[in-house]
């Protein structure tokens, strides 16, 4: 009943940056916790950075300091904000929703469909 749609990919240079955006359609009945993971070819997939329902954050390792998550709710929709950009950081990149009703995660979660991010050294 949900539905998350990625954008934002691209080809750039090491350096540079990228914004990606996550828009949710469909049953939305809260605010809701939202993360952003990747995958690479041959790696399994990996949590990037998380926003809670309250608005705490957290983010990889790897990421941190380069990368932020945000979201605007009235949109629907959630952000990556990708600077700094390693060739390490290529891989697709999915949006995913953890839903919470009421502040109580539900054990009920969605995906996008990914968005390819590649980074030229």
């Amino acid at each position: 009943q949900v539905q998350l749609v990625e954008s934002g990919g691209g080809l750039v240079q090491a350096g540079e940056s990228l914004r990606l955006s996550c828009a949710a359609s469909g049953s939305i009945a809260s605010i809701n916790h939202m993360a952003w993971y990747r995958q690479a070819p041959g790696k399994k997939r990996e949590l990037v950075a998380r926003i809670t329902a309250g608005d705490s954050t957290n983010y990889a390792d790897f990421v941190k300091g380069r990368f932020t998550i945000s979201r605007d709710n009235a949109k629907h929709t959630v952000y990556l904000q990708m600077n700094s950009l390693k060739p390490e950081d290529t891989a697709v990149y999915y949006c995913n929703q953890q839903v919470v009703e009421l502040g109580y995660f539900v054990g009920i979660d969605y995906w996008g469909q990914g968005t390819q991010v590649t980074v030229s050294s």
